[in-house]
């Protein structure tokens, strides 16, 4: 049977999402800025703030760990919205088309519940998905099952008719573990042609 939604994630399908594109204006040093993305601001650090833990805590909590990094580590919270890279047109092309042709779309992310309303602000095409779980208000990150569960059960989706698309492998095979059709990210052409095979395009 043709699938009937797709339910995407957001960071790095529709934008890129990387500290780096802040933290390379900040710190001139290359040795430094690996040295800072790996042992300080981590992606395990931020993890808990898309699993709810609000940034003016996280950044408190790290910056008693590194007070020699307090601003850098401030920026984070105030200059957030310079770690977003591009809208991904051609991602969005290939939604616009699944909405012409019938099928529902809808997101599923892990993001930080205070920045998720900054970031629907200034990226329209959030507006076209029938509706978004965000990891930080329902204090679960993927892969976590109970996450997709929730996807499943609010949008009503059928697993076995839902393509789930994600550029995080662990992610996809939570997905594929629920009966869900998976799709590993890389590239809006390779995403194009999944769902024409799949039937979800023609």
């Amino acid at each position: 049977m043709r699938p009937t939604a797709v339910l995407f994630d957001i960071g790095n399908v529709f934008v890129e999402w990387d500290p780096r594109l802040l933290y390379r204006q900040l710190i001139d040093d290359s040795d430094e800025l690996e040295h800072f993305l790996s042992d300080i601001v981590t992606l395990e650090w931020h993890t808990e703030h898309d699993r709810g833990r609000p940034f003016a805590r996280g950044t408190k909590i790290l910056s008693q760990r590194f007070p020699e990094y307090e601003d850098l580590i401030a920026a984070f919270d105030k200059r957030w919205s310079e770690t977003i890279g591009p809208v991904m047109q051609g991602t969005v092309d290939v939604m616009m088309s699944l909405l012409e042709q019938g099928i529902k779309v809808y997101g599923l992310t892990n993001f930080s519940a205070e920045k998720w309303p900054e970031f629907c602000r200034s990226h329209n095409f959030t507006d076209y998905f029938e509706g978004v779980v965000v990891s930080g208000e329902e204090k679960l990150v993927k892969p976590d099952p109970r996450i997709f569960q929730i996807a499943i059960s609010r949008f009503k989706l059928d697993p076995e008719l839902t393509v789930y698309v994600d550029d995080r492998l662990e992610n996809v095979l939570a997905a594929e573990q629920l009966n869900m059709i998976g799709h590993q990210f890389t590239d809006p052409a390779s995403l194009k042609q999944c769902l024409i095979e799949k039937g979800a395009l023609r």
